[in-house]
Parts: structure tokens; sequence; C-alpha cells
């Protein structure tokens, strides 16, 4: 994924909006932090992990996901981007979302897009 389809895949979020912090690309929800993309390796930073789910996810994909000290005690993960999958990116964000945006907001996405039961 390159950073320009990891910024569509952020504000297609009802809401979302663009800024920029340390030099790069940051992203609000209800001036609230969504995500941002690190200058220092290119990874989005993903909130909302677990620190057990961290850990599944470094085992798992170390080429993609990671961590620094200065995350270690957040429920949080970093994902490079060039390795991470968009639909990936998509369920993070979507947790993120749903957790930081207007529960109206919540309510009425999920009014005009149902998941198909079955």
């Amino acid at each position: 994924m390159t950073p320009e389809e990891m910024r569509e895949i952020a504000l297609a979020f009802p809401g979302a909006e663009e800024g920029v912090s340390y030099g790069q690309p940051s992203f609000k929800v209800n001036n609230k932090f969504f995500t941002r993309l690190r200058r220092e390796d290119q990874s989005v930073v993903l909130l909302e992990v677990s620190h057990d789910e961290r850990e599944m996810l470094m085992e798992a994909e170390p080429a993609t996901f990671h961590t620094t000290a200065h995350y270690k005690d957040y429920p949080s993960v970093l994902a490079r981007i060039a390795t991470l999958h968009p639909g990936s990116l998509q369920n993070f964000l979507d947790r993120r979302w749903r957790k930081i945006a207007p529960k109206s907001a919540v309510k009425a996405f999920d009014a005009a897009n149902p998941k198909p039961t079955g």
C-alpha cells in the first residue's frame, strides 16, 4: 500500500479530517487522534490493539507489525504500509473509528451499511 492509498482509506471514514503531525499525514475524528503515518519507518499507528493482540500480530507477521519503546504501554501497534493489506487497515481503523466517532455517526453509518446476515 502507498501513503496515498492509506490516506484514502483513512479519509473514507465519516468525519475523518487530515492534518499534519511530525511533518507527516495524521488524521482525527471528532477532534480525537485516529491514526498517523510515521516518517521514521513508513508505518501507520494503529490504536485499540490490546497488548496480547499486538504480540500475536508481531509474531505472525514481523515484516509488517512492530512497535517501539514509545508505544509499549499503549494499546497500539505499528504497521509498515508497504506490506499491510488494505483490508486489514480498514478493519483496524473501523475499530478505532467506532470508539471515537460520535455515537450518532456510528448509528447512521451502520444504518446505511447493513452487515449481511446468514
